[in-house]
């Protein structure tokens, strides 16, 4: 039996027969099913194909690994290295044995944790293959397709992973939606990894903030306002979203504030 993938969100499923009538996932308001209709895969299959995965240093102690040539969403992954264990933020479907030497290279992991239900991916086979946990926010446990033993669910809207990573519930996008807080980051002046919990723009001195990004569905005022001042308590030099080159490379707290507000303020029609 097969772990059938969803082409178009890169979501595994437990193994089966067929492939499932559809993906949740994709059917939901915040994703899409692609033009050509519902698209299975495997990662058998992928390993056929000409993917693989590349490995990039972002700044001492933070590595990107993303698929190439482009698969589903097309986040790339974060490696956070840290004095207590290497933490895997968000994931990515494609796995081999190569991207686990690399990882292994570095240190292994410790945990993986998911912003949200989009980058779950192939999470399970993750976890499977370093003996490690998966931890999500239980306000998205019904968007876990493939359910595992490694998954743990936690409550509440902060859970300490090290001494100087944080997971932060700021909602939004997912209910459940998480970023994360490295305080050793970027030279001690910390980073904030945010998946498209928050969302860097064009424009990489500000970021934005979706209920659904591919249908362009906004947010209210007052999620963002919300989402605002749950994240002004923590300092952040850099941000990193859910693409390689999606970085606010410096006063990212900052923009993450001015852009919060610009928002709010075009909703409110001050902008006009």
């Amino acid at each position: 039996m097969a772990k059938w993938i969803c082409v178009t969100c890169g979501t595994q499923f437990p193994a089966s027969e067929n492939p499932p009538s559809g993906c949740p996932i994709c059917l939901d308001a915040r994703q899409y099913i692609g033009h050509n209709g519902q698209q299975w895969t495997t990662l058998e299959d992928m390993r056929q194909q000409e993917f693989h995965n590349v490995v990039k240093e972002h700044e001492p102690g933070l590595i990107g690994i993303g698929t190439e040539p482009k698969f589903a969403i097309g986040q790339r992954a974060l490696l956070v290295q840290t004095a207590e264990g290497n933490i895997l933020w968000d994931c990515i479907t494609y796995l081999d044995e190569q991207t686990v030497s690399e990882i292994e290279q570095r240190g292994g992991l410790k945990a993986i944790t998911i912003s949200h239900a989009h980058y779950y991916s192939a999470m399970a086979d993750w976890a499977e293959r370093f003996d490690v946990p998966i931890y999500l926010h239980e306000f998205n446990r019904p968007w876990v397709m493939r359910p595992d033993e490694r998954i743990q669910f936690w409550s509440g809207d902060v859970l300490k992973l090290t001494g100087d990573t944080t997971v932060i519930r700021l909602g939004g996008h997912f209910t459940g939606s998480t970023v994360l807080h490295w305080e050793a980051g970027a030279n001690g002046q910390g980073v904030l990894l945010t998946g498209d919990t928050i969302t860097v723009v064009a424009d990489r001195n500000w970021v934005s903030f979706m209920y659904s990004y591919p249908n362009l569905i906004p947010l209210p005022a007052s999620e963002v306002q919300r989402i605002r001042d749950a994240i002004l308590p923590y300092h952040f030099e850099r941000l990193y979203a859910a693409w390689f080159d999606t970085i606010v490379p410096a006063h990212a707290s900052e923009a993450v504030c001015r852009s919060a507000n610009r928002y709010i303020e075009a909703l409110n029609g001050n902008l006009l």
